[in-house]
């Protein structure tokens, strides 16, 4: 048992150490949103931990960074983006992804294949919220194109920080994991 308890800690302090490198000088969208949903998927027995635990991280980032480094843009305090809950939408979606596609192995295929797919995920979900909720682009077939297109230099940056941070996670844990005996997954 504790050997579970030990895994879930490294997991977690991983995690929440990817989401404050969102506080660090980065591409836009050069971010680990999709590569802590699925090494959480991947690793956390406790599933809930999932979607717990880099949701919460992601979230004291934002708050960190709305409020230090984009405090300028709101009006007081702000507790979240507009977008946050399109994005924890998506972040859900990515994390279920890693459950179904993860859940007996992880092997360089799957991580590739999932990271683009996160990437797709996020850009697809979030790009649609810019759409419907903004003023930018007229609420059309022509305008949803336009937005996606407009949002297309970011997806590349996305996809690699997708695959960079997939690969330092993943990659980390395994490398710790490989010289401790307290670190174990237990897969379904």
């Amino acid at each position: 048992m504790k050997s579970q308890h030990t895994s879930t800690l490294v997991i977690s302090v991983l995690i929440v150490i990817a989401a404050l490198s969102r506080l660090l000088p980065h591409p836009p969208n050069f971010t680990p949103v999709g590569a802590t949903a699925l090494f959480g998927a991947a690793y956390f027995t406790k599933k809930y931990w999932a979607f717990v635990i880099p949701i919460v991280a992601l979230w004291i980032s934002d708050i960190i960074l709305n409020n230090v480094f984009y405090a300028a843009y709101y009006d007081g305090f702000s507790w979240m983006t507009t977008g946050f809950l399109w994005i924890i939408s998506a972040f859900v979606l990515i994390a279920i992804l890693g459950m179904l596609t993860m859940n007996k192995k992880v092997t360089p295929v799957n991580l590739l294949g999932t990271s683009i797919a996160a990437s797709a995920i996020f850009f697809l979900i979030t790009n649609f919220s810019v759409w419907i909720s903004g003023f930018t682009y007229p609420k059309t077939a022509e305008g949803l194109i336009a937005c996606y297109t407009a949002a297309v230099p970011f997806f590349w940056n996305t996809l690699a920080g997708d695959l960079f941070y997939v690969a330092v996670l993943f990659g980390v844990y395994e490398f710790v994991k490989s010289y401790s005996s307290q670190l174990t997954v237990e897969r379904g």
